[in-house]
């Protein structure tokens, strides 16, 4: 009887997704990109990581889906340290939806050949291989390429899309892989306001209609305290800052040792840039 118990294992489901404690990291084992961070992201959150180029905003990403390992420091997401070669995270690995800041489409193929891919995971080895999907995958696909304003367009290759499209085609893919959290890098950049504020309402949609946790790279503040109700900036490798926010008012302070005048500074500087 002892041993029928040992066989199921209890799960944990916590109000944080995501937890750091204490850490830093290094590609060269010599510089830190980031610095002693500690950071817990409520599930179901939409969490906005902020920073210039360079401030080690991209590597919080990296470190969450696994890419890479912390030099110090833990990182658990849902209880479970990520790590690619540990088979209990690899079979949870789905459940991230990755963005990077390339977007990571394939140009000469169609926009439904792209948004299939988030559906691979759930397709046998043969078939995978082969890149055939069942009618439900394909109906899915196309369901979902409608909630993000690509409807008509499933036969359309890549490259002859616009800046904006090519990023709802990147969202589709995640969205596809029917994910818990979705990691975007950068998912605005290089857009005008108009269409950058077009892609965060179909983040936003997205997030609140299918209960996800969205976590967010940004470098532009102002977008940031607009969409996310959670706000994290990050200046040369560390958190000096942690904003919570209600519509238009910010709720939560937590900043460390800067005063108001030089927290001030921050954010008007961030907004010119």
């Amino acid at each position: 009887m002892q041993e029928q118990k040992g066989e199921s294992s209890p799960s944990i489901s916590s109000l944080s997704i995501v937890q750091m404690n204490g850490v830093s990291a290094s590609y060269d084992s010599k510089e830190y990109v980031l610095k002693n961070i500690q950071m817990s992201i409520s599930r179901g959150a939409n969490y906005a990581i902020v920073g210039q180029s360079g401030s080690g905003k991209s590597t919080l990403l990296r470190l969450i889906n696994g890419m890479m390992s912390p030099t110090k420091g833990k990182i658990m997401v849902d209880y479970n340290i990520p790590n690619p070669s540990d088979k209990k995270f690899k079979s949870l690995m789905h459940k991230i939806g990755y963005i990077p800041q390339n977007l990571g489409l394939i140009k000469n193929s169609t926009v439904l050949e792209n948004v299939l891919i988030g559906a691979l995971p759930r397709v046998s080895g043969f078939n995978s291989f082969f890149k055939k999907f069942s009618d439900s995958e394909i109906d899915n696909a196309k369901k979902i390429l409608k909630q993000v304003g690509l409807q008509g367009k499933a036969e359309r290759k890549v490259y002859m899309l616009s800046g904006g499209e090519k990023r709802r085609v990147a969202i589709a893919r995640a969205l596809v892989q029917k994910p818990e959290i979705i990691l975007a890098d950068e998912i605005v950049s290089e857009l005008d306001h108009v269409t950058a504020r077009e892609i965060m309402e179909v983040l936003a949609e997205a997030q609140a209609t299918m209960k996800l946790t969205a976590i967010m790279v940004h470098h532009d503040l102002q977008l940031a305290l607009e969409y996310a109700d959670r706000v994290a900036v990050i200046k040369e490798g560390e958190k000096v800052l942690e904003i919570g926010v209600e519509g238009d008012k910010i709720v939560d302070f937590q900043s460390g040792n800067y005063t108001q005048t030089e927290i001030l500074e921050m954010f008007t500087n961030e907004s010119k840039e």
